[in-house]
């Protein structure tokens, strides 16, 4: 028994001492910049003392360009997230079944995801140009509209424009992690369930949409967080115009630090985006935990 003691706790030195390296990466990389940012955002850009306040916090409430670009980018997560899931769940539900040439379709459909989002956006503002772009050439040919569509310069269309460009690289990342979670599923219970002559509509409700769950909780997680740290699309795909109603918290914030060069004030607001990313994260968490398996 003393023996055996030994050994687990040699085992757990062991395990810590594997651990310990990349514990300090992490609090290199992500920790230690998140506690330097809060500390800068404490201090007035122009003080002279150094002392710490939330100045630059309560300047931001009176900051329209931040609340819009706050307002932005929850506009876009609200919109974009639910149907990159519903149009990720239909290809994962299709990638599911059994078909010829499954396994290219598999790669095929991962395509624009592996595409950087930096070259979509540039791939897609072409497409949407007034003049040249195959989008208004689409529509005017089907008899859909009339007139060339500003697409990038004219609100709510440039909005609109980003959050299709979004979910139609991003939806194939849903159906990668959602076909994943399919594949745990066992058929057996369907089997058992055509049987009974349930439906297929039953067998999706009752069967796969509850043990999906996890899998549908994780993939949203991850899409809300990089929803909300948005800035590769927005920046290349339109600037942040047009008047800024695309600029998101991400890209405003990093005109300030970086154009601006009003570090303090920035970083207030990359502390503000930090704590809506830990929030939204949190109440995920707290939705994995309350499952019934």
């Amino acid at each position: 028994m003393q023996l055996d003691y030994i050994k687990l706790h040699r085992n757990t030195r062991i395990g810590y001492l594997f651990v310990i390296p990349s514990l300090l990466v992490v609090i290199f990389v992500l920790v230690y910049p998140v506690i330097q940012a809060f500390l800068y955002s404490l201090t007035p850009e122009y003080s002279e003392d150094n002392s710490w306040s939330l100045e630059n916090y309560f300047n931001l409430l009176d900051d329209n360009r931040f609340i819009e670009s706050f307002n932005n980018t929850l506009i876009f997560t609200f919109f974009t997230i639910p149907a990159e899931l519903l149009i990720g769940l239909f290809i994962a539900v299709l990638l599911n079944k059994e078909f010829k040439f499954r396994g290219i379709v598999r790669v095929a459909i991962l395509f624009p995801w592996a595409l950087p989002t930096a070259l979509n956006a540039i791939m897609w503002r072409w497409m949407f140009n007034t003049e040249f772009g195959v989008i208004n050439y689409g529509l005017i040919s089907a008899g859909l509209i009339e007139n060339k569509l500003n697409w990038l310069g004219k609100e709510p269309l440039a909005m609109i424009a980003m959050m299709s460009v979004s979910t139609w690289k991003t939806s194939s990342f849903m159906a990668l992690l959602l076909l994943a979670g399919l594949q745990t599923i066992p058929k057996d219970l369907y089997e058992s369930a055509k049987i009974d002559g349930a439906s297929d509509f039953k067998s999706f409700w009752y069967i796969t949409l509850p043990l999906l769950a996890p899998a549908i909780i994780v993939s949203l997680l991850l899409r809300t967080m990089d929803a909300l740290r948005v800035f590769e699309l927005p920046f290349n795909l339109t600037d942040g115009g047009p008047l800024n109603t695309t600029e998101t918290i991400s890209l405003y914030s990093y005109r300030v630090l970086f154009e601006f060069v009003e570090f303090n004030y920035g970083s207030s607001m990359v502390i503000i985006q930090f704590i809506l990313i830990m929030i939204m994260s949190l109440i995920y968490i707290k939705s994995i935990k309350n499952i019934d398996y």
